[in-house]
């Protein structure tokens, strides 16, 4: 929770609020918001540093100073990086353009929309407490306006760079994702991380960033392996089980028919099946696939043959025995 990371300070003074480089210069029709103010209060408090550097709420800012109040409340949100702090508190235009690669600017847009989210959480919940308060409809909440247009996004991107645009932005911070975390596969990693170097030496974005994405897309996709193989296999198998079966017709049932000294009993055929029963689940099909030789598959497949046959008899015969019954 955003609690955890900050604390509330009552009565700032705005001459102790250092507010830097604004790129939007006209904070618009502040009538409506000072209204509110004048009637219940700043709801909302605006963010800044511990050092006093505003984070959010221009508007608001805006709007008490204008109403001529001396101070007001804070949200004051530690945490926040020394670099980010320094490029919100800049007043030279010349300073606020002093280069930096892409990577430094993903750092601090994403730090940057991080509290712009926090933020607008924040004033979501103001805006619940004053709709419930004052009994009007849904809304913004009086004393409560955004402190900006747009979402966290584009308003850390303008800051940043002072251009709402943020996919430069994103890519680059998902390329250190898939950098850093452990899920990402190995080879994944690896061109995120070479990307992310030559990103730094001034090659473009977009190219790089969709050849990593490409390659993890075809990473999360499933592989034909070995067991499909196998499977088709023992379709096949089972196909010409029956055709044998088809084409020999009944004179294997009358064959094995009755009984016979060289049969065994049917305790010995309960006992042979309940000692298979589940015995697919004991083999690692890859390791069989790559270590059976060949005579190995043929008694296999050979058995498998042999009992689909037996097994499509002895459902015949089963039937015959019913129907007689």
């Amino acid at each position: 929770m955003p609690e955890t990371r900050g604390h509330i300070e009552l009565d700032r003074a705005l001459d102790s609020i250092t507010v830097g480089v604004r790129h939007r210069k006209d904070p618009g029709d502040l009538a409506t918001l000072m209204e509110s103010i004048e009637r219940l209060g700043l709801l909302q408090p605006v963010t800044i540093t511990p050092d006093g550097v505003l984070v959010c709420g221009w508007r608001r800012l805006e709007a008490v100073r204008r109403l001529g109040w001396r101070s007001m409340k804070v949200w004051v949100r530690s945490g926040i990086s020394d670099r980010l702090e320094s490029l919100l508190a800049q007043q030279d235009e010349n300073q606020l353009h002093k280069p930096l690669n892409e990577l430094e600017k993903a750092a601090l847009y994403r730090e940057l929309k991080a509290l712009r989210a926090e933020e607008a959480e924040r004033r979501m919940r103001s805006t619940q407490f004053g709709s419930q308060g004052t009994g009007g409809s849904s809304g913004s909440a009086p004393g409560a306006e955004p402190g900006e247009h747009g979402d966290a996004r584009a308003q850390a991107a303008l800051a940043i760079t002072g251009k709402a645009s943020y996919n430069t932005h994103e890519r680059v911070c998902a390329l250190m994702d898939w950098a850093t975390r452990k899920a990402t596969p190995p080879a994944i990693r690896a061109m995120a991380n070479d990307a992310l170097r030559k990103i730094e030496q001034g090659e473009p974005v977009k190219p790089l960033y969709l050849q990593v994405k490409e390659a993890l897309d075809q990473s999360q996709k499933p592989q034909p392996d070995l067991e499909t193989d196998l499977a088709r296999q023992a379709r096949e198998a089972r196909d010409r089980a029956e055709r044998e079966v088809r084409e020999k017709g009944r004179k294997n049932l009358k064959r094995n028919q009755g009984s016979s000294s060289h049969f065994r009993s049917i305790r010995s055929f309960n006992l042979t099946w309940s000692e298979l029963d589940g015995w697919t689940e004991l083999y690692d099909v890859d390791a069989l696939a790559a270590q059976l030789t060949s005579s190995d598959w043929e008694r296999f497949d050979r058995v498998v043959t042999a009992t689909l046959a037996f097994r499509d008899q002895l459902v015949a015969a089963r039937r015959e025995a019913a129907a007689s019954a």
